[in-house]
């Protein structure tokens, strides 16, 4: 039920930073303004995030890869490159991922012009969203 629920949410959570970064690189090519809209989507991203990770860590704690981990030791499932991929690779890549999301967001309210508010989200975001596509376990998702 856990591993189903973050899978889901998980889609949802991509498609809205994908959605965020497209929005805010129009607002910054387009010089827009940087209104209520931009301000709650880089925040409703944020918020989708923190609840992923809360999700991911407890399934991560009962999957059948940490397990793994645990049993083999760190050096032989370091070997297996599934194993490394959903007990180490997965999960350190997304605690960066969000780690951006939550410094971007921070630090675009202390931006004083809207370019400045956009270049920052799409700086923090974007990089978020390659840390996210390159380590989702894409075998699992389309099985």
């Amino acid at each position: 039920m856990i591993l189903q629920t973050h899978s889901y949410w998980a889609y949802l959570g991509v498609l809205l930073l994908i959605f965020s970064v497209i929005i805010f690189k129009l607002g910054w090519f387009q010089s827009k303004k940087f209104t209520v809209k931009e301000q709650r989507l880089a925040l409703f991203t944020l918020i989708i995030f923190h609840i992923q990770l809360l999700i991911g860590l407890a399934w991560y704690f009962m999957s059948p890869s940490y397990q793994a981990l645990k049993h083999l030791g760190m050096g032989e499932a370091m070997k297996n490159s599934q194993i490394r991929l959903m007990a180490v690779e997965h999960p350190i890549m997304m605690l960066l991922a969000i780690t951006l999301i939550t410094i971007g967001y921070s630090k675009h309210k202390k931006r004083t012009t809207d370019k400045s508010k956009f270049l920052t989200l799409i700086w923090y975001y974007g990089i978020a969203l390659l840390f996210v596509l390159i380590r989702i376990p894409w075998q699992q998702w389309f099985d």
